[in-house]
């Protein structure tokens, strides 16, 4: 992801006359109950590098991090609702086949709680299960045609 990429703008139907930054999710916050137990789930059923941070952690997905608040972290600014255990709702791209992302829920004694159903994502349209984190965030995997 090439950090300073720009994107055309364009003015009420007007060729191409300014570049604006291009702006990419960096990060986004969750709130976990117990280190340990969060750490394992998100690095072995969703695939996480552990990041330690001070007294927390983080999961990085590539280019793509998840900061946690929990146990010992005193984050600063917060939300005017800060996110809370169990309160959150992730969507994760799994890139193979979605009998393969049950069979591993499954594999890590993580239940499926909904789908396969057709879902729509940052792709298009696609095919998800849901599932939930140690805390009962609602987790999602999707799956998008490969045609």
């Amino acid at each position: 992801m090439p950090e300073a990429q720009t994107l055309a703008v364009e003015t009420e139907g007007a060729p191409v006359l300014a570049l604006r930054p291009a702006i990419h999710l960096d990060h986004c916050v969750i709130h976990v109950g117990e280190w340990e137990r969060s750490n394992a789930f998100y690095r072995d059923v969703v695939g996480a590098e552990i990041i330690a941070r001070g007294a927390g952690f983080a999961y990085r997905f590539g280019g793509v991090q998840l900061n946690c608040h929990g146990p010992g972290v005193h984050a600063e600014p917060v939300a005017a609702e800060p996110v809370m255990p169990g309160n959150s709702d992730l969507c994760f791209r799994w890139s193979g086949s979605l009998d393969e992302a049950i069979a591993h829920l499954t594999a890590h004694g993580v239940p499926v709680e909904l789908g396969p159903v057709e879902r729509h994502g940052a792709a298009g349209a696609g095919q998800s299960v849901y599932f939930r984190d140690p805390d009962g965030s609602l987790l999602e995997f999707i799956t998008y045609p490969t045609e």
